[in-house]
């Protein structure tokens, strides 16, 4: 059960392969360098879990789902607010080549996959095992790499960007649910 949910968790991955695909200035190896530094994280993830759970006189489940519906929330308004920002500047202005929101996103993304970690940690303490950082950060970068040259293909560059955002947060907020729903036993 805990690498299905490392599957299932971690499809948001696709859409954020997904939109680093759809911009040119993006290169694989970009993608390769951000899920190595995902992979550190979640085998961190997976061991601060254990400590702080000792340490919780609560349920877990509860601030997992809540933690993980702030990220979605967070991931589309992020979204929202840069698009907001870009489309507010002078439109003659040149774009300047950047790599900073490539960073971002791979930040985010390895955040999001720490809590991920971390999530599913919690939930199935004490039976967990060091499969669980494995199995999230293989399918971050399984599907990240597949749909990032899926955007590379002609017929899926017309899909917009803010769908794969959206769909990443929404991706996270359904996740939030589950957890608390698994809680309250609904």
């Amino acid at each position: 059960m805990p690498i299905i949910s490392g599957l299932i968790v971690s499809v948001d991955a696709f859409f954020i392969g997904l939109s680093l695909g759809l911009q040119k200035r993006c290169k694989f190896l970009y993608l390769a360098i951000i899920n190595t530094f995902l992979l550190g994280l979640c085998v961190l993830g997976f061991f601060i879990a254990g400590r702080i759970y000792e340490r919780i006189q609560f349920d877990t489940d509860i601030v997992v789902g809540f933690a993980f519906i702030a990220l979605g929330i967070w991931c589309i308004m992020q979204y929202l607010v840069s698009e907001y920002i870009k489309r507010s500047k002078e439109r003659g202005e040149a774009e300047r080549t950047s790599l900073k929101p490539i960073i971002l996103v791979g930040v985010v993304m390895s955040g999001e996959a720490m809590l991920i970690t971390m999530g599913i940690t919690f939930i199935f303490l004490p039976n967990s095992t060091f499969l669980i950082p494995v199995t999230v950060a293989a399918a971050h970068f399984a599907y990240s790499a597949v749909s990032f040259y899926l955007a590379r293909i002609e017929r899926v560059k017309r899909i917009p960007a803010a769908v794969s955002h959206i769909v990443s947060g929404l991706a996270l907020i359904v996740y939030g649910l589950m957890a608390i729903f698994v809680e309250f036993g609904i």
